[in-house]
């Protein structure tokens, strides 16, 4: 039986250790091979032509999806998996447009992840149902999109005063876990006050929004 040759991208030794050690358990997998960033992925790949990759996003010298974006037109045919802690809209979407099969969170159990691994060699989707849905809405969002213009939306779809201190926040470079300190409220809500930002402006990521606000003289 041909093994799956498995690449492992992440900054943390111990965390490719250990999943070294979950990989090298099955029975149809193998590693072959690991990178500590991005910049060691992309090289190390075209040396050793992995079927499947694992990748962290935040690494030093080049993150993990600018290093999917370059082993996909290098390898087209290698099947990439972002496996990190990044539980952010913005990080999933830039991910799956960079090529990547799946998107994984670090504290998903090790046979569930196997088994989405399995899912993403096949070539089916490897994301969890919880993010499955927020790509779902987002594919609705954006259909909804082309059916109307793209200028500023009406006034019944103007950002509330809560939006505007969240995308202000936002322009200035805060993270989700910043607005949230700084409002006093949960991350749960900055990621729905975000998620409205994106859908009412008509935008992809919270870099338009803030660039499309600025524009047009929200901020």
């Amino acid at each position: 039986m041909k093994k799956i040759r498995v690449m492992l991208v992440d900054d943390h030794a111990l965390f490719r250790e250990g999943l070294a050690v979950i990989i090298g358990s099955q029975p149809d997998m193998e590693v072959v091979g690991n990178a500590n960033d991005g910049l060691e992925a992309v090289i190390k790949s075209q040396e050793l032509k992995p079927d499947l990759i694992l990748m962290d996003i935040q690494m030093s010298t080049m993150d993990g999806l600018e290093a999917t974006r370059q082993i996909k037109q290098l390898l087209p045919d290698t099947t990439i998996v972002v496996l990190t802690v990044r539980d952010d809209d913005e990080k999933l979407f830039e991910a799956l447009k960079s090529g990547a099969q799946g998107y994984l969170l670090k504290d998903i159990r090790s046979h569930k992840m196997v088994e989405m691994l399995h899912n993403a060699i096949n070539g089916e989707a490897a994301i969890t149902p919880s993010l499955a849905g927020r790509v779902l809405a987002e594919f609705r969002r954006m259909s909804l999109n082309q059916k109307s213009d793209t200028d500023l939306p009406n006034e019944d779809n103007s950002l509330t005063d809560r939006e505007l201190e969240v995308l202000s926040l936002v322009a200035k470079g805060a993270s989700d876990r910043d607005v949230a300190e700084k409002l006093t409220v949960s991350l749960n809500t900055v990621k729905t006050h975000i998620r409205n930002i994106l859908s009412k402006l008509r935008v992809n990521s919270r870099r338009e929004a803030a660039k499309l606000a600025q524009s047009k003289g929200l901020l």
